[in-house]
């Protein structure tokens, strides 16, 4: 299977990411409303817990839609996709230890891992606009980090609302 093949099937199969960017972002407003209407702890255990089921659901939403939901055997990218999902939970450990010294940087944290996360998207889907959200997390997560006074929530809510509003845009 040659490289372009291959990635149009991963656009076709999983919608050009649409549902896993509604998962996310779903589970980022979740968390958001957890730190704003709960406590920090309540709303980074969602998000930590809540990651590991992102995979899951998206392919339950993939079922539901009809229609293909896993790529054919012989495409070389299910590895990749494999390795991909791996990033983010190995990384945790650092968001971790940031969280520990830094509370208020835990979504930006998370926010520069997950714009990390995003880049290996522009190869496996063949599309550049996973670079524009690599790059514009990156880049806010930074930003908010550094910023003094602002809310433990914005990030989360920032975060869910341009994760919701970008799978429109495929």
């Amino acid at each position: 299977m040659h490289v372009a093949d291959a990635q149009r099937e991963v656009r076709y199969v999983f919608r050009g990411g649409l549902m896993g960017q509604l998962v996310s972002g779903l589970l980022w407003i979740g968390s958001a409303a957890a730190a704003t209407y709960s406590t920090p702890r309540t709303a980074i255990l969602l998000l930590v817990v809540g990651g590991f089921f992102i995979f899951p659901a998206t392919m339950l939403g993939l079922r539901l839609l009809g229609g293909p939901w896993k790529l054919s055997p012989d495409n070389p990218f299910n590895a990749l996709g494999m390795q991909v999902a791996f990033v983010l939970p190995l990384c945790l450990p650092l968001v971790a230890a940031i969280t520990v010294h830094h509370q208020e940087w835990f979504y930006p944290a998370f926010m520069v891992l997950l714009g990390a996360h995003y880049l290996p998207f522009v190869f496996l889907y063949g599309m550049r606009m996973f670079g524009v959200l690599s790059i514009t997390l990156v880049g806010l997560g930074i930003a908010l980090a550094h910023r003094s006074g602002s809310s433990f929530a914005g990030p989360a809510w920032l975060t869910g609302a341009r994760d919701n509003a970008t799978h429109g845009c495929r």
